[in-house]
């Protein structure tokens, strides 16, 4: 979290139920995060080139993409190559683990299994990384 007491967080998420379950978790949170929603892969790319994060969150199945095929081309790029990345997915498929275990990804669990424990186990392992 780069010197700072709030880490920041990007959400790449198209369903807007699913980004309103992201927000109750991260009000839930003990570890203070502000959270940043992109609806689609081209907006979190315009994010991405205007910030730093502490950690994507993002799903897989996206409107103008697949999340695993993303995680690869921010693995290519040498500012965001080191970006934490966990993939929160409704159906986690083996190709899907496989893409995300060659690119490095944090984390890859289903959105039930997405909690607010779950959230500052992420957020604490990124934080030992600074």
């Amino acid at each position: 979290m780069a010197n700072s007491s709030t880490a920041r967080c990007l959400i790449v998420e198209d369903d807007a139920a699913d980004r309103l379950m992201f927000e109750r978790v991260f009000s839930r949170s003990k570890f203070p995060c502000r959270a940043d929603f992109a609806e689609t892969l081209a907006l979190a790319r315009r994010y991405l080139m205007g910030g730093s994060y502490s950690l994507i969150i993002l799903d897989n199945t996206l409107r103008d993409g697949n999340g695993a095929d993303f995680v690869a081309e921010l693995a290519a790029s040498e500012r965001l190559a080191s970006m934490p990345v966990a993939i929160i997915s409704d159906w986690p498929s083996p190709f899907m683990f496989a893409k995300a275990r060659a690119r490095n990804v944090a984390a890859v669990m289903t959105k039930s299994e997405f909690s607010a424990e779950r959230l500052e186990h992420l957020l604490a392992a990124v934080a030992s990384r600074d």
